[in-house]
């Protein structure tokens, strides 16, 4: 893994990416992966707002014509008031590199064209990059959720970050 940063394209998530969605959530989320069915009816919710992430510029040349490989995915839910980050992942290979950062930042900018007061999102406690990116966004703390991931158990933080007093986000370096 390289500490370069990537430039990366934003594109929405079209149902030809489930196969490599799917791919990443069972390397990234493993038993607690969503599944096809639950991929499909997540994105035929309403609200929903999903991107996925491909190598850009110079990053996208050594993959060949056409051949962009999703390295990304994101996705929120919008209630009327508040967004609600659904997932966001990125291939293991490519972490370090600033991909979750600029789906992070794809997530943000919709919740304000939005006008969502706040963005919500629960993150597992020991994810120790994920925090520090959602910290350098301006994500707080709110509270713990016991067991929150299954099957493993795990518990998750939820997390904030007011929309309303932000206007800019990540600046800091994590992740």
């Amino acid at each position: 893994m390289s500490d370069d940063p990537l430039q990366v394209r934003m594109r929405p998530l079209a149902s030809s990416d489930f196969d490599r969605v799917l791919e990443l959530e069972r390397e990234l989320f493993g038993p607690g992966a969503w599944t096809y069915g639950m991929l499909a009816d997540e994105l035929a919710g309403l609200g929903r707002w999903y991107v996925v992430a491909e190598p850009d510029g110079i990053d996208a040349l050594r993959y060949g014509f056409g051949a962009r490989p999703v390295i990304g995915y994101a996705g929120l839910w919008f209630d009327g008031d508040v967004a609600q980050v659904m997932t966001l992942g990125t291939a293991r290979e490519y972490q370090g590199r600033g991909v979750g950062r600029a789906l992070l930042q794809a997530l943000v900018d919709r919740s304000r064209q939005l006008r969502a007061t706040s963005l919500l999102l629960e993150v597992a406690t020991d994810n120790e990059h994920a925090l520090a990116l959602y910290a350098s966004f301006g994500f707080e703390r709110l509270g713990i959720r016991k067991r929150y991931y299954q099957p493993e158990d795990k518990d998750a933080y939820t997390m904030r970050m007011d929309l309303r007093a932000s206007t800019t986000g990540g600046h800091g370096d994590a992740a």
